[in-house]
């Protein structure tokens, strides 16, 4: 089915991993469906179904947005916009000493799920340092370009439950002249031989779908012993560890120092250009080197 923006995504390797999909060409945000659906009991409405995931893709989203409420840029049949959702226990995303590593969770799952997606479709990386790190508190960098962002978002269900959107948005097929910001990338300029966009999408919702309930599962069953292991994982992949950054706060307040350590509960510390050491925890931090 086609419409005047996009097309009905194909997903069958998606839709047998994931509990529920809801494929669409076009919507305003699949995050903002996510919502409303989690809202009027669409989804969560059995606390049955509490854990398992239901996905929202859409070829086309005419309101998507990212972190700070900014605006999402994609266009048909060049980018991934998916949304996937869930309910989790209460306790665990008001855990405010871990519950910091529930975006950068996602971050590592959809990380994951590129790598493997484009190694099982045989292509690979043009050049040496095209490898995938991540940007913190979650956005997916490729050849210290931004290739992908995160959105985490909670609805209060109950007392006891929390349904918890992840919105993920990838440039998979944009031209450079099509690219929003001159710090943005797309996967096409960076891997090659890629595989059609609609099989390409699908590939990575799936594995991320495996990614995500392997980890969510994790984190429910012991969250304090798995922040630790999120932790040594995220340095490892970290583009954003030892170099300077500007940390604009949700308050108005401008950081300009380097970042010099991840700490357990998810936060960042930057040290500014006086020695004075900050802890950033909800912000847009860009590396300026």
């Amino acid at each position: 089915m086609m419409t005047k923006q996009g097309t009905v995504p194909r997903m069958p390797r998606t839709e047998q991993e994931a509990d529920r999909l809801i494929a669409l060409a076009e919507v305003d945000s699949t995050n903002t469906l996510a919502g409303e659906m989690l809202a009027d009991g669409r989804i969560g409405g059995d606390p049955a179904d509490d854990g398992k995931i239901t996905v929202i893709a859409a070829d086309y989203q005419t309101g998507g947005h990212g972190r700070l409420g900014r605006a999402w840029v994609n266009r048909p049949g060049e980018s991934f916009t998916v949304s996937f959702v869930t309910v989790m226990p209460a306790d665990v995303v008001a855990d405010d000493t871990v519950n910091g590593w529930l975006p950068t969770l996602a971050g590592l799952a959809s990380r994951d799920a590129i790598r493997s997606a484009v190694f099982s479709s045989g292509a690979r990386p043009r050049q040496q340092d095209c490898t995938l790190a991540i940007k913190w508190p979650n956005d997916i960098f490729c050849h210290g370009l931004k290739l992908g962002g995160i959105l985490v978002q909670l609805v209060p269900l109950d007392e006891h439950r929390t349904g918890v959107i992840i919105g993920i948005g990838i440039n998979l097929a944009l031209r450079a002249e099509s690219l929003p910001t001159p710090q943005s990338t797309s996967l096409q300029l960076h891997v090659d031989p890629l595989p059609d966009v609609q099989v390409l999408r699908d590939l990575i919702a799936a594995a991320i779908i495996a990614g995500l309930r392997d980890r969510i599962a994790r984190f429910v069953r012991d969250r304090k012993a798995y922040a630790a292991q999120l932790l040594e994982e995220t340095r490892q992949v970290s583009w954003t560890l030892g170099r300077r950054v500007e940390a604009r706060l949700v308050g108005g307040e401008t950081i300009v120092g380097r970042a010099i350590r991840i700490n357990p509960d998810a936060s960042l510390a930057i040290v500014d250009d006086e020695g004075v050491e900050h802890t950033v925890t909800t912000g847009d931090v860009g590396v300026l080197d």
